[in-house]
């Protein structure tokens, strides 16, 4: 794949507990894009849990009130084995380098990187990740605990809506993504001289 080109890989996972291993990651999406903002390719699937693991009893407590979602994750279920060779060949197929994209991205890349290594035993992320938030700092200019979703304009989630169901998600994060992108390098191209505008 082209090292030059880089694909922005918006990832959403679903998990029953905090951490991979001792509990399952039971759904992930990926919405691949480009640089301008094409959405370019899709992956997702619903996971069988892991042998031995449990749900963490905070994380089932929430997912009680999330019962569409929950419902959405446990149908065409696939070996955790056999949906992550599939994922790795998919990210292999894309016109380009992978850069993972997450919000947070500290823990849709931690089960991923987990599942991938453990199941496939390798990565194209070279261990790395993009957290949308932090970059969000940048632009903004402001502390991390000040510069989340409710600091961007609402316009750049294009009107789509939060349902943990992970390949909606995918889609909304990697739009918003494409946005604050885009706004940042307009901002970098602004003359010295001119103050950029922040939403």
């Amino acid at each position: 794949m082209p090292d030059n080109i880089e694909i922005y890989v918006s990832t959403d996972i679903e998990a029953d507990g905090p951490i991979p291993g001792p509990h399952s990651m039971i759904s992930f999406a990926s919405a691949a894009f480009s640089a301008d903002q094409q959405l370019l390719d899709t992956f997702s699937a619903n996971l069988e849990t892991l042998p031995g693991a449990v749900g963490h009893p905070d994380t089932m407590a929430w997912w009680a009130g999330q019962s569409v979602a929950w419902a959405a994750s446990r149908q065409n279920l696939q070996s955790p084995a056999a949906a992550m060779q599939q994922y790795y060949d998919w990210l292999q197929s894309l016109p380009g380098q992978p850069v993972f994209v997450g919000y947070p991205a500290a823990f849709d890349f931690m089960f991923i990187e987990w599942y991938l290594i453990n199941f496939v035993g390798k990565s194209p992320f070279q261990h790395s990740a993009l957290d949308i938030r932090s970059y969000a700092m940048a632009y903004l200019q402001q502390p991390y605990t000040r510069s989340g979703k409710k600091a961007l304009p609402v316009e750049w989630l294009e009107g789509l809506p939060l349902t943990h169901e992970a390949l909606d998600d995918a889609i909304q994060q990697g739009r918003l993504f494409g946005n604050l992108l885009r706004a940042n390098t307009k901002q970098s191209q602004t003359p010295a001289n001119e103050s950029p505008e922040h939403h």
